[in-house]
């Protein structure tokens, strides 16, 4: 599984690539710091999931996940990593596959 990283905090991007990379099933593709890279990241790299930081300068995580609807037809999967837990049903509005809350 071809996997993109977008957090916009350096050791918490590492961190969750450290462990993604630990999984011989997934490959990370790229890693984007916000959400004008994670958007190019996704025409670049096309990944087959998308883990989205929500609070980002810039477009937050929940514009980037409306702009993948709008222009990619068949667009990667999307799992919301974030420190809030404020903001699970709006994910799951975007049609987020899952919801993970930083420790």
């Amino acid at each position: 599984m071809r996997v993109l990283v977008v957090d916009d905090e350096p050791l918490a991007r590492e961190e969750l690539c450290y462990q993604l990379g630990e999984l011989d099933e997934v490959a990370v593709v790229a890693e984007a710091g916000d959400g004008v890279e994670a958007l190019a990241a996704v025409s670049r790299h096309e990944p087959d999931l998308v883990f989205l930081d929500i609070q980002m300068p810039g477009l937050t995580g929940f514009e980037v996940a409306r702009r993948l609807l709008e222009t990619h037809a068949d667009r990667p999967a999307l799992v919301f990593v974030t420190a809030y837990d404020a903001h699970a049903i709006r994910a799951f509005e975007v049609n987020a596959v899952d919801y993970l809350l930083k420790p």
